[in-house]
């Protein structure tokens, strides 16, 4: 979602994601692991694209070429912090790139799920340093905000350093701030490791603010999911499922019948018609859209597909980059790969794989069959065990299949290979030249040998 930007300063975001995640125990960078199918720092990375930044610098350190790998597609001021040493040292290796007189807004990049008008709410505020904030029932082991007079915050204090008054303070800091250029060079500056960590941390410049006699203030969002980072997998699993079920809670708001919502998962982009139904167990990728009454059955993974009105997807089926028509009937246990299109009541039935075929209207190949570079016309019947032998070991080649053919069971077609319309292909046949009508048998000739000693036999 775009959002307007009636700010006069230019907007340029700081992105923090040079840790490791040494508690996940894994060579991958922490910014890297996926939440809902898509790594943290992409999510930050989408979101900010809606406010339209001047920049988005990416500060990174341990295995930079990994997370820069990931991001080719994306515009991205890549800035190296080779040793760690605090959040405001991490800043710093960013300041060279940053213009004095942008409005500069800085996020986690382990904390993926800031709203876009979470981040113009900051970015708009009237104050010269922003920190987001939340309200926690249980704040163990945040940062503390403790304010002055009025809504001036005058100090974050870590758990540690807290008193037993600040710990009950239930106002906790994200790590999120938002200020200007040229306060944060200047603060910058002037920080020191003179703590019990001995780094440069960002959150001394609120301190500093202070002492300049410049205003700060806390926005606080009231939800608590914005400010959830991620250390280890125990809290990617559960940030994933509250994700998650946020997910389902707005299909179910649409309209959509999901029978169990704390067994789903949508990573990417699900659409939905009216009357659509999706049992337990389902896992939506990429783009994906279902028209009207479409059902999904239970223990199905559907990638970048298209499903229109009335189709049923039954259990245990797998589709990528397919587009299902009207009233078909796909599963159980099919498998549909790139390159996929079924026209209107086309059946697919169980252990059924097709790649990058048409099926025209009606056609049925009902289970035990592959279906790989194909061209199948209406009302075709497909019996069991048929497979379109398309690889030559080097090349694909094509089958063409008129309307209202009838292959019978465990048929080989060896393509390329044609077979004209209302042709009749005997069970058992191996294919090999075009069958332009009529019965076509390709079978070799049954012999009996009735002396004949097996192994068995001996």
């Amino acid at each position: 979602m775009k959002v307007k930007n009636n700010q006069k300063e230019k907007i340029e975001i700081c992105i923090l994601a040079a840790g490791m995640g040494s508690r996940m125990k894994s060579d991958k960078p922490k910014v890297l692991h996926a939440l809902a199918g898509r790594p943290l720092l992409q999510h930050l990375v989408d979101t900010v694209q809606g406010i339209s930044p001047e920049q988005v610098h990416v500060v990174i350190g341990n295995g930079a070429d990994q997370v820069k790998q990931a991001f080719t597609r994306s515009k991205i001021n890549w800035v190296l912090q080779e040793e760690q040493r605090g959040t405001g040292h991490a800043v710093m290796q960013a300041l060279p790139d940053i213009a004095e007189d942008a409005r500069i807004l800085i996020l986690l990049g382990d904390a993926p799920l800031i709203d876009v008008e979470t981040i113009m709410t900051l970015v708009s505020a009237d104050c010269d340093l922003g920190i987001l904030t939340v309200n926690l029932e249980n704040p163990f082991n945040y940062g503390r905000i403790v304010r002055g007079d009025g809504e001036q915050v005058r100090a974050i204090v870590e758990e540690k350093d807290a008193t037993e008054a600040q710990k009950e303070i239930n106002e906790i800091n994200s790590g999120v701030m938002v200020t200007t250029g040229k306060l944060l060079t200047d603060w910058l500056a002037r920080i020191d490791t003179n703590n019990v960590q001995q780094e440069y941390l960002l959150t001394d410049i609120v301190g500093l603010a202070n002492d300049d006699g410049c205003t700060v203030r806390a926005i606080v969002t009231n939800d608590p999911l914005e400010a959830t980072g991620v250390n280890n997998f125990a809290q990617l699993a559960a940030l994933e499922r509250v994700y998650q079920m946020r997910q389902a809670e707005k299909l179910m708001d649409a309209g959509v019948h999901i029978l169990d919502p704390a067994r789903i998962d949508i990573r990417g982009n699900l659409s939905v018609g009216k009357n659509v139904r999706i049992d337990v167990n389902c896992i939506f990728e990429g783009e994906v859209t279902l028209g009207d009454n479409v059902t999904i059955s239970s223990n199905c993974v559907i990638k970048d597909s298209t499903i229109a009105g009335g189709s049923v997807i039954k259990p245990n089926s797998m589709l990528e980059e397919a587009t299902i028509g009207e009233d078909c009937s796909v599963g159980p246990f099919a498998r549909l790969r790139p390159g996929t299109h079924l026209v209107n009541t086309v059946s697919v039935g169980n252990f059924v794989e097709v790649k990058k075929t048409t099926m025209g209207q009606g056609s049925k190949a009902s289970h035990l069959t592959y279906l790989g570079d194909a061209e199948i016309g209406a009302g075709v019947n497909i019996g069991a065990g048929t497979i379109t032998c398309n690889y030559d070991g080097v090349n694909k080649h094509l089958t063409e299949i008129g309307d209202d053919v009838f292959v019978g069971s465990n048929s080989s077609l060896v393509a390329p290979v044609k077979i004209g319309e209302g042709a009749t292909i005997g069970a058992g046949s191996t294919i090999t030249h075009e069958v332009k009508g009529g019965l076509a048998i390709g079978r070799g000739r049954q012999k009996i040998f009735e002396n004949w000693k097996g192994p068995r036999d001996k």
